[in-house]
């Protein structure tokens, strides 16, 4: 039966991540907020330890992603491992900052793709390789089907063409997971992921973008023109199986939705908490052995907003906990993504209407700002509704879209 009590064992994780948020991430929040674009070289430090969490097995507090087993642990009872952790760590340094770690050297969401469908010698090759990941395209958004970038395998290279948007890292990673279809006409079964090494020829950073929020971190535009990368770089199969269709490059949404959701659980305790402060100092007290509709307006409003978190919070170590046990949660996973995008959206805008706290003065004027991109990258809100609508209802992409 899943528990989702935090696990004793990660406390000291837990408390290290906080320690870390807390006492460099928060200090340094707004100076690269205005610094669009320029590194923080704070962080070397950091992913240096998160790299040593993430190989003892644990899981670290970044956004690495966490491989499954094929094995069939049922008979060792319940598990709570290196995916639970994973999201426990990323909760508490998004509560820090979430542009921040997603600055992480080798903790991009290009780890987590490798991590969930790479073969055991492509792990080894390109363990402490720190990877983007490439989907979006100018022509489509949250369709993932509609990828038009193409692999041509010519001898030992597939030959990449295309062009890429919104790559988070796409800068400064040292390579970018690129999704791309092997035939147009076979549709979704096609499109399969490539490791492109920066430096490869043809292989072309276009632009970075200036964005609203997660500005310690960059969002660039990449394009492809004729880029050859080795075969042995396409990762998992190369054989287009219609039947299975998009599954393979699909699973990787697995392991990453739950983090997505994950950060924006961070970003939105950072902020309750901060309005807590902010309300107790002028006056209102929040009290949880009265009914809400009996204390202050305000109080009132903080009460809704802290169950809407809760229920955010207790989806996505649901999701985690499943990855754990080797149970499917694609659908859990894609919940608990549109449940804590949508909320961390409206927590941090209510909370800057409940304090006030509209100028630079105050970081919840920069969360809010960050919260807008959790609700959408990995999936936007409108993608997350129609997958859980599909696996509810028994639909496929093409009966239901």
């Amino acid at each position: 039966m899943i528990n989702l009590e935090v696990p004793k064992k990660a406390g000291a994780l837990i408390n290290q991540a906080y320690q870390a948020a807390a006492e460099v991430f928060r200090p340094i929040s707004r100076k690269y907020d205005r610094a669009e674009h320029t590194y923080p070289a704070e962080l070397d430090m950091f992913a240096a330890l998160l790299d040593g969490l993430n190989s003892s097995g644990e899981g670290g507090a970044g956004a690495a992603g966490v491989r499954r087993s094929g094995s069939d642990d049922s008979a060792k009872g319940n598990r709570n491992g290196a995916n639970l952790n994973v999201v426990l760590g990323t909760i508490e340094m998004c509560w820090g900052d979430v542009g921040l770690l997603l600055s992480m050297p080798r903790q991009g969401l290009g780890n987590a793709a490798i991590s969930s469908v790479a073969t055991d010698e492509q792990l080894e090759r390109f363990s402490g390789m720190w990877a983007a990941m490439a989907i979006t395209e100018p022509g489509f958004g949250s369709d993932s089907a509609a990828v038009s970038t193409t692999a041509r395998l010519d001898g030992d290279h597939y030959v990449l063409n295309g062009e890429k948007i919104f790559v988070t890292s796409g800068e400064r990673a040292d390579a970018v997971v690129v999704w791309a279809t092997l035939d147009k006409s076979k549709g979704r079964a096609a499109i399969k992921s490539f490791v492109v090494e920066k430096g490869t020829p043809g292989f072309e950073v276009v632009r970075t973008e200036h964005k609203l929020g997660i500005r310690a971190s960059d969002t660039a535009v990449l394009r492809f023109e004729n880029c050859r990368v080795p075969r042995e770089n396409l990762l998992g199969t190369p054989e287009i199986d219609t039947k299975k269709g998009f599954a393979g490059v699909m699973q990787t949404f697995d392991n990453t939705r739950p983090l997505v959701a994950a950060m924006a659980i961070g970003v939105a305790r950072a902020a309750l908490d901060e309005t807590r402060k902010i309300l107790t100092t002028a006056g209102v007290t929040i009290d949880y052995d009265r009914p809400a509709n009996s204390q202050h307006a305000a109080a009132a409003e903080f009460l809704r907003l802290e169950a809407d978190y809760e229920s955010a919070y207790l989806l996505t170590l649901e999701s985690a906990w499943m990855a754990d046990n080797r149970k499917p949660n694609s659908l859990q996973a894609s919940m608990a993504k549109a449940k804590a995008g949508r909320s961390v959206v409206e927590i941090a805008l209510k909370c800057v209407e409940l304090t006030g706290a509209y100028s630079e003065e105050s970081l919840l004027e920069k969360w809010a700002r960050d919260a807008k991109i959790l609700d959408i990258f990995e999936g936007t809100q409108q993608i997350q509704q129609l997958i859980v609508a599909r696996r509810i209802l028994g639909k496929s992409s093409a009966e239901l879209k």
